[in-house]
């Protein structure tokens, strides 16, 4: 016989599964477009409006970048005015869920202006919400689209199409104010950062020219990100110089994660006519601690990398400091 504690229980299991099938309804014939991607940027729900828009067909879970790479071939979906697609989604790609929060305006080849909001967890999971807003002003709207290009610019770097330093270095000043707001973070739930330095990049330049030394630096930034997460954020400094930001990682995870990079620069070719070419480079990672400054980290994530350039390059070095296990 079910007692009143039981009884109440089950009654509330069912409302809560009415309630998420309500939920799914609503979502489904809802006139914005509502989609959810996993932390490997797999689109995991989209609602009709969504799939619409986008082309996806039902029991389809592509990945973002393969679904943009095909709409800009069948020229549907997001306009995308560059020339070379592949540039622009490793350009977008190193930007794409790195905030918890961003809002953007897009237009679609079927003339329709959106409002897109981007809401990313911790974990890399996003909710993508579109809103059509096309009947702003066309002059109001081609205000607004320099208004976000200038932006971008200003956050990307010219050479290797990742986030310049202004980009990394708020996304350091972010992580960092999580130890000002949850004062219970133990280590490693903070993250880490590594800094970055290609080794011997002057006598590159001085033997081979500059024009290789930017092909060296493209390749670096191109392989590097293949082995950067959602939630990290990689971007170039100054020179040959780069910073990972690792937000929620320890110092061990880390380290596992550039020495995956060191080894995929080892096997790098980044000149197609001279194979026998190959560079490395060398890595310094700090934890970040309860109360620092930026500055601070970064300092001793550098002290950590010239530790490596001493001991021969090619290599990671922890910052003394690091606590492991």
């Amino acid at each position: 016989m079910m007692g009143n504690e039981d009884y109440s229980e089950g009654m509330k299991a069912l409302d809560d599964d009415k309630a998420m099938l309500q939920t799914a309804r609503l979502m489904e014939t809802a006139g914005v477009c509502v989609a959810v991607y996993d932390h490997e940027d797999r689109l995991r729900y989209a609602n009709r409006a969504f799939r619409a828009a986008w082309f996806i067909e039902e029991g389809e879970y592509p990945l973002w970048p393969d679904l943009m790479r095909r709409n800009f071939h069948a020229r549907r979906g997001t306009v995308i005015t560059a020339d070379n697609v592949e540039a622009w989604l490793a350009s977008t790609i190193s930007r794409r869920g790195k905030a918890g929060f961003r809002a953007f305006e897009t237009d679609l080849h079927d003339g329709r202006w959106l409002w897109m909001t981007e809401t990313t967890q911790a974990d890399g999971w996003m909710l993508c919400v579109a809103s059509d807003i096309t009947s702003i002003r066309p002059d109001e709207r081609a205000l607004r689209q320099d208004r976000d290009d200038a932006i971008k610019a200003s956050q990307t770097d010219d050479l290797t199409g990742i986030p310049s330093r202004r980009f990394v270095m708020a996304k350091l000043n972010d992580l960092l104010a999580k130890t000002q707001d949850d004062s219970g973070l133990s280590w490693g739930e903070i993250g880490c950062i590594a800094v970055l330095d290609i080794d011997n990049f002057k006598y590159i330049n001085d033997r081979f020219g500059h024009s290789v030394g930017d092909a060296v630096l493209r390749d670096f930034a191109a392989t590097l990100q293949h082995h950067v997460r959602k939630t990290d954020v990689l971007g170039r400094v100054g020179g040959e110089e780069f910073v990972l930001v690792l937000p929620n990682t320890s110092a061990g995870d880390a380290e596992a994660i550039v020495g995956r990079m060191l080894e995929a620069v080892r096997l790098s070719r980044p000149l197609p006519d001279q194979v026998s070419f190959r560079y490395t480079f060398s890595a310094g990672i700090a934890c970040a601690e309860r109360g620092e400054k930026a500055g601070d980290l970064y300092r001793r994530a550098d002290l950590a990398l010239y530790a490596a350039k001493m001991r021969g390059r090619d290599q990671i070095s922890l910052d003394p400091g690091i606590r492991l296990g």
